[in-house]
């Protein structure tokens, strides 16, 4: 039989693993699972992180290279004017979104690998938030590229806490150093060693947690996306002098160049208003096309063989200015006169009408997101 204390032993470590399975988001819909995390649909509380705080749980100590200018993408320096808060989606290939030094990167790629390397635990739970093996580790960072962010990001991050990853939406400044993937993913805060997510954007009011930095504004945040397609370099901005690098993925900057093809906008372009990478927003519309009739009567004259009672063109209107479109019969180097293009035989019976009906309209496949994070609040995910 089980003594009083053993049982109120039990009891009190039984309530402390459910208030952690509660804290950690699973009470609100979220699912842990063999790789990685996804999450609850709403995030509403935030914890805003500055360039050099680790955060609550890091993984590692710093490896981070580089304290990059913290003002980017024309974020105003004064506070702001507007409380409401905006994230705006944008793709991991826009050239500008990152920024680093040339020739030099953002984060010491080897010492981070060691540093997880020496703890098998962080390792493990590394691991299963970036969803690899722990043994893929040193492999996967080195496929990463280490870059700056130049906006305020939310993601969703994770700190480590009772030998497991535990996620929380953060945003961090403009300036904070990252590995990225091929697909232009933060994957990595070099401060703190923290595997990072793809963001969860809460409808509503969210809660900002943290200290503001000077600069910070609730309606200037970015959510990466990931590019349409891995790419094999970067087109990212020289913070020394407000110029052009190319950086091949997984480098650490000993390939850095400048591009050949530069991006149609200057490095310091605000990245948001409007945003480059689309498009679909900066270039014009086609403009109408121009009446080619010339002046005289409005009315040309109209054929003179009548043809059939309905003919399939009409030929009231001008020519077109490219050639005309006709069925091939007989010699194909004799072009029809525009008459000529009615059928040569009116007694000859029409066949009926193309049976084949217009291409399936269904569209390619939406592309399936990534899982989202497992969400855990702020208060007590991390005590003790």
């Amino acid at each position: 039989m089980r003594s009083p204390g053993r049982i109120r032993r039990t009891a009190l470590a039984a309530l402390s693993a459910g208030a952690l399975f509660a804290v950690s988001g699973c009470g609100e819909g979220g699912d842990r699972t063999a790789k990685g995390t996804t999450g609850t649909a709403e995030a509403k509380d935030v914890l805003l992180q500055s360039l050099a705080s680790p955060g609550p749980g890091p993984f590692t100590a710093s490896t981070a290279r580089t304290a990059a200018s913290p003002s980017s993408t024309g974020a105003p320096d004064a506070e702001p004017t507007s409380a409401t808060r905006t994230v705006h989606p944008i793709s991991g290939a826009v050239p500008g979104l990152y920024g680093g030094t040339r020739s030099v990167a953002a984060c010491d790629v080897e010492r981070q690998a060691s540093l997880l390397a020496d703890d098998e635990g962080k390792a493990r739970a590394f691991a299963d938030a970036s969803g690899i093996e722990a043994v893929q580790i040193p492999g996967y960072l080195k496929s990463l590229t280490p870059v700056v962010l130049r906006a305020d990001a939310q993601v969703a991050n994770h700190g480590y806490s009772a030998g497991s990853a535990t996620a929380f939406q953060a945003v961090l400044q403009a300036g904070t150093a990252v590995l990225v993937d091929s697909r232009g993913m933060p994957r990595v805060r070099c401060v703190c060693g923290n595997p990072l997510g793809p963001p969860v954007v809460a409808d509503g009011k969210v809660a900002h947690r943290g200290e503001r930095w000077p600069g910070y504004d609730p309606a200037r945040i970015v959510a990466v996306e990931p590019g349409v397609k891995a790419a094999t370099s970067l087109i990212i901005v020289n913070v020394d002098d407000n110029s052009w690098i190319e950086r091949a993925v997984g480098d650490s900057g000993g390939r850095d160049r400048t591009p050949d093809d530069p991006p149609p906008f200057e490095p310091d372009a605000d990245l948001l208003f409007p945003s480059p990478g689309r498009p679909s927003e900066s270039a014009p519309p086609d403009p109408a096309p121009s009446d080619p009739t010339p002046s005289g009567p409005s009315e040309p004259e109209g054929p003179t063989d009548p043809g059939p009672p309905e003919p399939s063109d009409d030929f009231g209107d001008t020519p077109p200015e490219g050639p005309w479109e006709y069925e091939e019969e007989g010699d194909p180097d004799i072009a029809p006169e525009p008459t000529q293009v009615f059928p040569a035989e009116p007694d000859e019976p029409t066949g009926p009408g193309d049976p084949t009906g217009p291409d399936d309209p269904s569209g390619p496949d939406s592309p399936t997101g990534p899982d989202e994070p497992m969400e855990a609040g702020l208060d007590d995910v991390f005590a003790g």
